[in-house]
């Protein structure tokens, strides 16, 4: 039988470093259009039944639209599910070719499947939602600089939030004409927002940032989320079921969504209050709603059908 062949990419900012599983074969080439071209065409022969690269902060992302354009089957791995990995296996040596052998090793374990990319449009807004979101913290974090500042200090903070303020807006507007140029975005943002609990901003988000919302099972849709729980447990222990991992900004925007739905949408209230009722601490119950709401939002996608009370 024929070798599966499995590949790992340690992106740097200069050069992409490559290992071929099981072959052993290691190469480097420049993460620039030469470079990424000499990579797909040393790939496309070997038809890798993965290309596995780690996420490094945006550094990533040509490579993988080089790579997807290819047809090469792609996927961008967690950094801290390599950096188990690589303790679990006993590597502690850590170069960059060292690095894209324990990628592709781990891509290898796991059976990792590709994800399609999303097009160019919904990486734009989700571009849009990304710095509408960075816009906001540094307005928040100016709001409290204000309280400790001195009298010439907080004219300074006023010019910059206002400033900020004013670039929010102009933001806003631009995430606006995106979803109302889009006819499959603005359907989307219309049949979540039908849900009480769920508003524009937090549509917005999941139509960025969990373009797989409504084609997935409600098990992995909760993977992605970080919604999933875990099961601690070993002989007769049993240790606290806890949640984690998936898309920090898809996690947080269910959050706000299950806390607006405990006040607004009876359905859901009901549910967090019977949990409450049998016990179970706030918190966990709202981490339950907000599975649920992700629930609710993935069927909802996937039957093309707006929410109903009844």
């Amino acid at each position: 039988m024929e070798s599966i062949i499995t590949v790992g990419i340690d992106v740097a900012k200069d050069r992409l470093d490559v290992a071929v599983r099981p072959a052993g074969e290691a190469f480097t080439v420049e993460r620039n259009a030469a470079g990424l071209a000499q990579l797909c065409g040393k790939l496309r022969p070997l038809a890798p039944r993965i290309v596995a690269l780690e996420a490094t902060g945006g550094f990533e992302t040509v490579a993988v639209a080089a790579l997807a354009a290819a047809g090469l089957p792609v996927v961008v791995v967690n950094p801290a599910q390599i950096r188990a990995f690589a303790k679990a296996i006993g590597q502690r040596a850590k170069t960059d070719p060292i690095d894209a052998d324990v990628i592709a090793h781990f891509a290898e374990a796991t059976g990792i499947q590709p994800r399609p990319l999303p097009d160019e449009a919904t990486r734009l807004l989700a571009d849009l939602v990304a710095r509408r979101r960075q816009i906001i913290d540094m307005i928040g974090a100016e709001r409290q600089r204000e309280k400790r500042a001195t009298p010439r200090s907080k004219k300074s903070i006023a010019r910059l939030v206002k400033a900020l303020e004013k670039e929010l807006t102009s933001v806003d507007t631009d995430i606006d004409d995106a979803v109302h140029g889009s006819p499959a975005w603005r359907d989307k943002e219309d049949l979540l927002s039908s849900v009480p609990g769920i508003g524009p901003t937090i549509a917005r988000t999941l139509i960025a940032e969990l373009p797989e919302l409504g084609t997935l099972d409600r098990k992995k849709i909760a993977a992605l989320a970080g919604l999933a729980p875990f099961t601690r447990q070993s002989g007769q222990w049993r240790g606290k079921s806890f949640i984690g991992g998936g898309r920090t900004t898809v996690r947080t925007a269910l959050f706000m969504g299950a806390m607006v739905a405990n006040k607004h949408n009876p359905i859901l209230k009901a549910f967090f209050d019977r949990l409450v009722a049998a016990g179970k601490p706030k918190m966990v119950a709202l981490i339950a709603v907000a599975r649920k709401l992700l629930t609710i939002l993935n069927a909802i996608l996937r039957d093309s059908t707006p929410w109903q009370n009844a």
